[in-house]
């Protein structure tokens, strides 16, 4: 049963990145391919041997020896457990695009677009660059890719070419995140776990993260695609509204006040978005022109937006296929986490890796198996690699192997455009190819991965 279920998300994975040949949206192999690994497992629950409690990290080799009912609960419990996680990233996701799309509403971007004064492709690519990078680490990496490709949107209206932009911002804001306890959802569960602190993750990985980012662009900005400057018109620059750098101010402070608000009330993000999506919405309806309208049919008062309240008008605007495909994607990989498959992979990879003569570390672990942890989270996905690893590894806060996890589980996912959350988004925003992405920004991400890699093996040795 095992090795159907398996066969099962590899159909899956592969009806994902080839979704343009099969004209079929990836959420569709998204999904099934989860119900049917779930209900797989509620089939053939009796033939498990083992199971993994995703909620203490524990692998439990008795599993076998529970009666059906007992099963069946643990099941429920698990699968509640994986839906409650990924629940907190959606709904956060959701409240970070819904504030986006209210400045958005109001054409708050026009602010930022008439600061960039320059049209070199070069240079824009760099102020990009070194924005996805400050700025994930302080709103996380999947919100900061948000903003900057809806800012994108307006300066770059060729999307031939903006989809390098968002490429390259993939790989910026997953290294930015990197380096910050909330940049990035791995990051963060070392973070809680209580295997990192903030100190340490700044020293030990700013630099490498650093590096990761600036080696990528470096080589970009001599590929042709950024040679000579964008083409848009001047006048379009002048925002369209009054409020607009007030709702683009606002709307940032919103999402910046998320980690305050989680580090003095110790509650998961998601709540913290949903108060600043709230007190955004509170001005967004009191700057609007528009009369409220559930209908929709009091023509007096439509405009360009149409007669509903911004809120309204802006959650009708979330790209909703991209947040069932993240459902269905996390969800499937936590089947595989959950019947220990995820686990087991890691630990032969424990066991065989040092024949390799690999350089060794605490309790045996060579830099190959976290290297090879960084390619993985590319290829499925770095949450359960690392939940995963917090299981496996018993080192002891602040080690270097937590900090070497958490830059490989944070930047290998930028090798695929699936590989990490920014990357799905980015997909979702821009419609960008599983395999224009390969060919055309893998090997960037992978020489910045690898560049970044030897950088935190020398800085280890100094701190």
């Amino acid at each position: 049963m095992e090795s159907l279920i398996i066969i099962v998300f590899v159909v899956g994975y592969l009806a994902i990145t080839l979704e343009h040949n099969l004209k079929i949206d990836k959420l569709i192999p998204a999904l099934v391919m989860m119900s049917l690994c779930w209900a797989l497992i509620a089939l053939g629950l009796e033939h498990f041997p083992q199971w993994f409690d995703s909620a203490k990290h524990n692998l439990m080799e008795n599993f076998g020896l529970l009666d059906h009912e007992e099963k069946m609960h643990l099941m429920e419990e698990t699968l509640l457990h994986h839906l409650g996680k990924t629940a907190e990233i959606l709904v956060f996701l959701l409240g970070a695009m819904t504030i986006v799309e209210i400045i958005d509403y109001f054409d708050g971007f026009s602010t930022i677009k008439t600061f960039i004064k320059t049209k070199s492709k070069k240079r824009i690519l760099w102020i990009f660059g070194f924005l996805a990078f400050f700025l994930s680490a302080i709103i996380d990496n999947l919100t900061a890719t948000i903003v900057l490709i809806s800012i994108l949107q307006k300066i770059v209206p060729d999307r031939n070419v903006r989809i390098w932009y968002a490429g390259l911002i993939i790989i910026a804001a997953n290294a930015g995140g990197a380096w910050s306890p909330i940049g990035d959802v791995t990051t963060t569960m070392l973070w809680i776990g209580k295997k990192v602190s903030t100190g340490h993750l700044f020293v030990y990985l700013f630099v490498p993260s650093l590096l990761c980012m600036l080696v990528p662009f470096f080589i970009a900005s001599f590929l042709p695609a950024f040679k000579g400057d964008l083409e848009y018109d001047d006048q379009d620059d002048k925002p369209k509204s009054r409020f607009s750098s007030t709702m683009l101010y606002l709307g940032l402070g919103g999402i910046v006040s998320v980690p305050i608000f989680k580090t003095v009330t110790h509650l998961p993000p998601y709540v913290g978005m949903m108060l600043a999506l709230g007190v955004v919405a509170v001005f967004a309806e009191i700057y609007s022109s528009s009369k409220f309208s559930l209908s929709g049919l009091d023509s007096e008062h439509d405009d360009a937006h149409g007669a509903h309240s911004p809120v309204h008008h802006s959650l009708s605007k979330i790209e909703m296929p991209s947040i069932l495909f993240f459902l269905g994607i996390l969800m499937a990989v936590a089947a595989l986490e959950s019947l220990g498959i995820l686990f087991g992979f890691a630990t032969s990879l424990q066991e065989n890796m040092p024949m390799l003569g690999t350089e060794l570390h605490h309790e045996g672990v060579s830099d190959l198996v976290v290297l090879l942890l960084g390619v993985g989270s590319a290829v499925i996905d770095n949450v359960p690699l690392v939940a995963a690893s917090l299981g496996m590894f018993s080192v002891p806060m602040d080690n270097e192997l937590w900090h070497f996890i958490a830059y490989s589980a944070g930047t290998g996912g930028s090798m695929l455009i699936i590989g990490s959350a920014a990357g799905v988004v980015a997909m979702g925003m821009e419609k960008i190819d599983f395999f224009w992405y390969l060919k055309k920004i893998s090997w960037l991400a992978l020489v910045g991965f690898l560049v970044g890699a030897v950088a935190f093996m020398f800085t280890r040795t100094i701190f």
